[in-house]
């Protein structure tokens, strides 16, 4: 699927910090996130290397589905990153009503993550 045709994207999140974006309402981002001026998001095909690479052996994490649709477009980019892929990153905060839906993403027995059936 091409990235402009994505309709859910993602974003890994400790649990801890999604909570103190829900109480204040909208997600600001994670310290990563604050520090490149972008919220991280990733598409379904995208997501598991994210964990991979990113949260390696992490637990109490959730997985946070977005819907495109509901981001502002001029604050939504799909730019370069790992291998030339496309990435979808917001400039600026998350209105939690663009949440489609929120999961635990559990470690499994090989210390992966085990993600619930995606789609993009």
């Amino acid at each position: 699927m091409a990235a402009a045709q994505a309709r859910l994207i993602y974003k890994i999140a400790p649990r801890a910090l999604w909570q103190a974006a829900e109480a204040a309402g909208r997600f600001d981002g994670a310290p990563v996130d604050v520090a490149d001026g972008f919220i991280h998001f990733s598409t379904a095909g995208q997501v598991a290397e994210t964990a991979a690479k990113h949260f390696a052996g992490q637990d109490d994490l959730l997985l946070v589905a977005v819907r495109v649709e509901h981001l502002p477009p001029d604050l939504l980019r799909w730019e370069p990153s790992r291998g030339g892929d496309l990435f979808p990153h917001l400039y600026g905060p998350l209105a939690l009503e663009a949440v489609a839906y929120i999961r635990d993403l559990p470690l499994g027995p090989q210390g992966r993550h085990l993600f619930p059936a995606l789609e993009g």
